[in-house]
């Protein structure tokens, strides 16, 4: 028979890697939220979750019960075969640690699966995140925080340090969403239950660290607001300010967001901005964003646009400051593992 867990022993087996965690709701919930590094094999996909839904509210509880036996049990084997693949112990939940979840645990236990059902599903993790954001709420990190104008590679450093271990906490990777108005363009956007769920499980990871690395982000990225105690961190860290060429940085920004693949969506985000800049200036970066000289358009957004904007807002960060000039992103790199303490 299957084991019920509750969410603390399940994150401690998922983080010691005995575990894996499968989320068994449909498709478009998994999309909405869920445990952060689950997978989905869903019990019912969305067309016939609603499909039952409308059986239990219009017909009866025995025609949505009767319905989704007569579809589970024709899906049954594929679904036995996918948790057999993974190899490791699972961890199943759906909504509310009901039906789905149960149905799924017991035909597994029958085959011979070892399967933990998460007590409460993912309505209770919901909960149980929202009070560890409570919990967290009074603390301040000690930290170092990037800062520099765009293009200056803050995210690919952030991303190659936490790569090497180092207690990188990616704000802008968590919210799906760069910050800027064209931080969405080639990402998908997380909600805030995702940025949430997210948050709490890196800060979890790095809840014995004597420090955490931050991006110098504004209050809201995309449209996730900052936690408070985030900002805190970040207002009284230390920071270190990237300086790269000009050139270099069009190049890093033209290299990121790929505007041969995202052209359209790039020439939408400048319309929304189009009017912030100088006339003749705003029709010639449009002019060679249509044209598809990226380099020559972002060299002239940065100088007339992004420059000014950081230039006014690059005072609220009052701490320890400390500028690394380099010429390529991967100087710079270097030499912000330079200023870190020692990784244990």
């Amino acid at each position: 028979m299957f084991q019920d867990i509750s969410i603390e022993d399940l994150l401690i087996r998922r983080k010691n890697g005995d575990l894996v965690t499968v989320d068994v709701r449909s498709p478009s919930e998994f999309r909405d939220g869920s445990i952060p590094g689950s997978i989905n094999i869903p019990f019912f996909n969305d067309e016939e979750r609603a499909e039952i839904g409308t059986l239990y509210t219009q017909v009866s509880v025995k025609a949505a019960k009767d319905r989704g036996l007569e579809i589970a049990s024709a899906k049954l084997p594929a679904l036995v075969k996918e948790f057999q693949d993974i190899g490791r112990e699972k961890g199943v939940f759906c909504w509310r640690g009901g039906m789905r979840s149960r149905t799924v645990s017991t035909v597994l236990s029958l085959m011979g699966i070892r399967v933990y059902r998460l007590e409460g599903g993912y309505r209770d993790f919901r909960r149980w995140t929202n009070a560890r954001l409570e919990q967290l709420s009074g603390r301040s990190w000690p930290s170092y925080v990037l800062q520099g104008y765009t293009g200056t590679g803050k995210t690919a450093i952030l991303q190659a340090l936490q790569a090497e271990r180092a207690p990188v906490v990616d704000l802008e990777q968590m919210a799906g969403h760069r910050g800027s108005i064209f931080g969405g363009v080639g990402m998908a956007a997380h909600n805030k239950k995702t940025f949430d769920a997210y948050l709490v499980d890196r800060l979890e990871e790095l809840e014995q660290s004597p420090w955490i690395m931050l991006e110098a982000e504004s209050r809201k990225i995309g449209k996730i607001a900052v936690p408070e105690f985030i900002m805190r961190s970040k207002e009284k860290g230390k920071t270190i300010v990237l300086e790269l060429p000009l050139e270099e940085r069009a190049r890093h920004i033209v290299a990121d967001y790929r505007p041969e693949i995202h052209s359209e969506a790039l020439l939408a985000a400048y319309r929304m901005i189009k009017e912030k800049i100088h006339t003749p200036i705003a029709k010639d970066i449009e002019s060679k964003l249509l044209s598809g000289a990226y380099q020559e358009a972002v060299l002239l957004l940065l100088e007339y646009y992004y420059d000014p904007l950081y230039s006014h807002a690059a005072g609220q960060y009052a701490a320890e400051t400390t500028v690394v000039a380099a010429g390529t992103v991967a100087e710079a790199l270097d030499r912000v593992r330079e200023l870190l303490p020692p990784l244990s």
